[in-house]
């Protein structure tokens, strides 16, 4: 057939990808790799626990009591009540359920909904390297410029004032991440006024990705966007149920932001997914109702994990710098090997049995030292029997 659908017209079929650079995750693949040969994964983010079985069971009984139509665009009313309530109680600012909050099919999908939203065509957006792999493709799908700006090992801290050189009368948009992934650092109270003053004067918007939030450590408070009135009423601040409930396969986030971004972003996000599950919201709603004391206890939870691993290894010839927030905690090999961190942790998994994820994935230009993230959100006896063969190097 030469025309219509024959065999040779699918051989005409060209494309050009609008993500050519873009292939499987690097999560996808340590954990396949993990998989194949019979490796402790502590590459991939998720949990080997389950989530607390009360939510389990507000979810359940929703299942089972006919809640499985489609909810509100926006989410669930009372879900977004309870995300405001939690707002209030940790940040101590006061937000519309009906105009502010949006529930949304995982973080991730917040994220791009805001960038698709207010990022048009030769905008310029900057990011901070090491970043999280979805930060750039959706500036890109959007028809913006990533501006990738690396944070130095081991502090990786942001110069502002580096920051307020890169910034044109392009620059639309500034993504920040605290609790950093994959760093484990975090923003403090300086870091949000420098961002505030340079949003203010420069009239950029904010994606703040929050999803760690309340994974920090040390007594350290988390500074959300959400805390600073002026960089609240131009941000977006993206926070995931997924990490908070140890639940990452629900993939149900949210996104807090003033009115006016709020409509922007719904006008993408009723076009990418529409809604999200409505038993797992209505389970969430009811649970964070009835246990707000949850969120007081996960900081010692994972605290108590991270000290765990990095005792385990403290005579090892990794060096930790103990992580200041997510369930994230970095280690520098260079005393045990040479290679590229890419083949290091091919090498690890295979050969030593634990995986991890390189840390030259998340650079446009990875630095030449050598760290890899471990996850350490583990059963105790999984950290201890990895940690055991780490030791051993």
């Amino acid at each position: 057939m030469r025309n219509g659908f024959g065999h040779n017209a699918r051989m005409s079929l060209k494309l050009n990808s609008k993500l050519p650079h873009v292939g499987t995750t690097i999560f996808t693949v340590m954990s396949a790799l993990a998989a194949a040969h019979g490796a402790i994964n502590l590459s991939q983010g998720f949990p080997d626990y389950d989530g607390p079985s009360a939510l389990k069971e507000r979810v359940k009984h929703y299942l089972d009591t006919g809640f499985n139509q489609y909810p509100p665009m926006a989410g669930v009313l009372s879900l977004r009540e309870a995300i405001a309530t939690k707002v209030l109680r940790c940040y101590g600012a006061k937000v519309s359920p009906e105009t502010e909050v949006t529930v949304t099919p995982g973080a991730t999908e917040a994220i791009y909904c805001a960038v698709t939203a207010v990022c048009r065509p030769g905008d310029e957006v900057i990011l901070f390297d090491p970043a999280y792999d979805s930060y750039e493709p959706a500036v890109t799908l959007a028809g913006g410029r990533p501006i990738r700006l690396a944070l130095t090992p081991p502090a990786y801290r942001i110069d502002w004032q580096r920051v307020a050189d890169t910034i044109t009368s392009r620059t639309r948009m500034i993504m920040v991440n605290s609790p950093h992934n994959p760093t484990g650092t975090m923003l403090d109270a300086e870091d949000l006024r420098e961002l505030e003053r340079l949003a203010e004067r420069h009239n950029l918007v904010v994606c703040s990705d929050e999803v760690y939030e309340h994974l920090v450590f040390d007594g350290v408070r988390h500074e959300s966007v959400l805390r600073y009135p002026a960089l609240a009423a131009r941000s977006f601040a993206v926070s995931s149920f997924g990490k908070t409930y140890h639940v990452t396969g629900w993939k149900t986030g949210y996104c807090v932001a003033p009115p006016a971004l709020t409509q922007e972003l719904r006008r993408v996000h009723q076009f990418v997914t529409f809604v999200g599950i409505t038993p797992i919201q209505l389970g969430l709603a009811d649970f964070m109702q009835a246990h707000p004391e949850h969120l007081d206890e996960l900081p010692q939870f994972y605290q108590r994990k991270r000290d765990l691993f990095n005792a385990a290894l403290k005579h090892s010839r990794f060096v930790l710098k103990p992580s200041q927030g997510t369930f994230f905690q970095l280690a520098e090999y260079s005393a045990i090997s040479d290679l590229p961190d890419r083949a290091f942790v091919e090498w690890l998994t295979k050969e030593r049995g634990v995986a991890a994820i390189p840390m030259s994935v998340f650079y446009e230009h990875p630095p030449a030292s050598r760290y890899v993230r471990f996850c350490f959100c583990k059963e105790d006896s999984t950290l201890e029997k990895a940690a055991l063969r780490l030791a051993a190097l």
